[in-house]
């Protein structure tokens, strides 16, 4: 055999397959051309275990090499800037790296993402030191002639109406990165005591409202929270009154006390200025030190009231969920404060500033606003910047519920935006008459990352979106290749009336984390080869929330299909029976009569329903409860023949008019495919 041939059925190079045999007792020389087919056979049975020690000697290389780079970047102090967002695709690119290298460090961190999915800073600054690069932060450019606008619109928006009532608080929470911002949340979550009947807050849309006890009046009093802290909407804005939250919560740990991003923080809070509330977190922790905290913070000029400055400081353990009534009290008192500035009309038209904007795959772009003056009504034209970026389809608050209408301090999720509009845009309503429709096209080829439009369904202003029945699911697998390979599946079956849409996917066993995002998007639970976790499993009984677990991708494809299937609505099947002239009317009776007639084409049944048509018009229908031919009762009459029948229905029947006879019953409909 010659050794090209057998480095062909080993697909292997012929050079290294020559360079690697004596390696493994089979030395048949570097240059040898043939080689005896007792050998090749031996070659070929144990080749498996060869390709596997090459392999792995291939992959020690490469870490090696690897680890090599890494080391020379630290030492050479190779620096790279990394903004707030940025694609895959970009940071490849700011790395000078090959992209399947990225991915792949990203999965070995836990983050599933393609080339052109979005990732945030601090993800990007994890991956970016781990391979030895120095990172900075990019500083943002911000379009200082737009921000001004910006701010400009909302000096107006919030100073608009004569009418002017107490509205809900708007506030923001901020602080470092791992100081507890996140643990607060899900605390005051399950303080909320409405949250009983709503199964708590749903942060996906990035707002929220809680409703507490003002310990005063008893009274219950909503309080707004934004889940976006430190983007441009609240870095940017010039004054008081322009600001789109009204109180700050600053979050302090007790055991680490004041860092550069609580500095920052600090900044933002002063230019804005917001009222300002510290909760001091983890004083539970060993080593907390609530007074060196409140210590740091004087020297930054955040001096507690008890130290004789005016910000109030509440010591909390988000986590044991300790005093956060007293935190919730605070913010009722604070607001109380600045009752005067808390204000807005709800009769104005609509205006507010959007907290989050993206891009769902199957209903287009999606913003979360925050009303901040008037009231928003579904169909309203959505005005941004002068421009009508669409109109409100659909309005959900932080529960997923549907909205008709949304007053001031109310967060909204808006479906009807034609393009994605940018974090920190005004809507304004008032401008409706002046304003232009966008030239879509146009805006979706200006917009760049989280604004990126990847929408391919084009629609009118005029036109409604077709009704289409979703099925939500959350879907976690045990290995990538799975993961791909069920979504891939999934992605491929379009049919007419329905759709999957894919809410949350991820590696691993289904945790809680999961079961909130099921529970938000009402949405089914799916696992494959995967179990959820006590709590989790829990969690989802608690909630009533559908779950499956599968080890055949074939058998989860076919559970899928069945559920579309249950969404489809029943197909109404028409059998038309025959036609009949009225001869006579007997008796009349309220909304029945006994009538004579005539079959004259086809068979009439008892039971039928009849369309009852007067010179030629439709006048009404009505069913044929009984036949008779004589004394007679009759199941069928066919053609030619006269009858008595018994008719009911609210039109009068009268000499002449003509019944049209059928059939109609429902039958399930199967899934088609949707034409292309």
């Amino acid at each position: 055999m010659n050794v090209t041939e057998l480095a062909r059925k080993l697909k292997v190079n012929t050079k290294t397959l020559l360079e690697v045999l004596p390696e493994y007792g089979f030395d048949i020389g570097k240059k040898a051309i043939k080689i005896d087919d007792r050998t090749a056979e031996q070659v070929m049975r144990r080749w498996r275990h060869i390709k596997r020690d090459l392999d792995e000697k291939r992959r020690k290389e490469e870490e090696e090499n690897k680890k090599k780079e890494r080391e020379m970047r630290r030492e050479s102090g190779q620096t790279v800037e990394l903004a707030d967002i940025l694609t895959v695709r970009l940071f490849a690119e700011r790395l000078n790296l090959p992209i399947t290298q990225v991915i792949t460090e990203l999965m070995k961190n836990g983050i599933l993402a393609n080339q052109n999915q979005d990732i945030d800073y601090d993800t990007a600054a994890i991956i970016a030191e781990e391979l030895g690069f120095a990172v900075q932060k990019e500083e943002t450019k911000v379009d200082v002639t737009k921000e001004l606008e910006k701010a400009d619109t909302l000096d107006e928006v919030m100073n608009r109406g004569e009418n002017k009532e107490r509205r809900a608080p708007v506030v923001v929470v901020m602080g470092h990165v791992d100081h507890g911002k996140t643990t607060l949340l899900d605390s005051i979550r399950k303080e909320n005591i409405a949250a009983q009947e709503t199964g708590g807050i749903t942060q996906h849309i990035g707002a929220y409202q809680t409703i507490w006890k003002d310990p005063k009046t008893k009274e219950e009093r909503a309080i707004t929270f934004i889940d976006t802290p430190g983007h441009e909407a609240f870095t940017v804005m010039r004054s008081r009154g322009a600001t789109v939250a009204d109180i700050a919560i600053l979050v302090v740990s007790a055991d680490d006390g004041v860092k550069p991003q609580t500095e920052e923080v600090i900044q933002i809070v002063k230019a804005a200025k917001l009222p300002l509330v510290v909760a001091i977190n983890k004083i539970d922790k060993d080593g907390a030190d609530p007074q060196r905290a409140k210590t740091e913070l004087s020297q930054h000029g955040v001096i507690a009231e008890e130290w004789g400055g005016d910000v109030p400081m509440v010591e909390i353990s988000a986590k044991q969920h300790l005093n956060i009534d007293k935190l919730l009290d605070t913010l009722l008192l604070v607001t109380d404060m600045n009752a005067d500035e808390i204000m807005a009309d709800p009769s104005v038209s609509a205006a507010g500033t959007v907290v989050e904007s993206h891009l769902d795959k199957s209903i287009g772009p999606v913003a979360t606003l925050l009303i901040q003056s008037g009231t928003l009504h579904k169909g309203d034209p959505l005005v941004v910047r002068n421009e009508i970026y669409g109109r409100v389809r659909a309005m959900k608050d932080y529960k997923g519920d549907e909205l008709n209408e949304a007053g001031p301090s109310v967060p909204v999720q808006i479906i009807g935006f034609k393009v994605a509009p940018e974090v920190g845009d005004v809507l304004d309503l008032s401008k409706a008459q002046s304003a232009e429709k966008i030239d879509v096209k146009q805006k979706r080829t200006q917009q760049t990352g989280a604004q990126r439009y990847q929408a391919t369904k084009k629609e009118s202003e005029e036109e409604e979106e077709e009704s289409v029945k979703t099925l939500n699911l959350v879907i976690k697998a045990d290995v990538l290749g799975s993961l791909e390979a069920i979504i891939g599946s999934l992605e491929k079956m379009r049919f007419e009336g329905v759709s999957v849409r894919i809410i949350g996917k991820g590696l691993g066993n289904i945790n809680e984390d999961d079961i909130n995002k099921a529970e938000a998007g009402r949405a089914s639970v799916v696992g494959f080869h995967v179990k959820p976790t006590a709590r989790a499993e829990e969690s989802m009984r608690d909630k009533n929330i559908p779950f499956k677990r599968y080890d055949v991708i074939y058998d989860l494809i076919n559970w899928v299909k069945a559920e579309l299937e249950q969404l489809l609505e029943w197909e109404k099947i028409i059998t038309e029976l025959g036609t009949i002239t009225v001869l006579a009317i007997f008796r009349k009776d309220k909304r029945a009569m006994t009538i004579g007639g005539r079959v004259e084409t086809g068979k009439i049944k008892t039971g039928s329903l009849v369309r009852v048509k007067r010179a030629g018009e439709l006048v009404d229908y009505g069913k044929l409860v009984s036949l008779q031919i004589g004394q007679q009762v009759m199941k069928e009459v066919p053609s030619g023949t006269e009858c008595g029948m018994r008719y009911e229905g609210r039109a009068k029947i009268e000499k002449g008019d003509i019944l049209e006879a059928y059939m109609e019953e429902s039958k399930a409909r199967t899934l088609q495919a949707q034409s292309k």
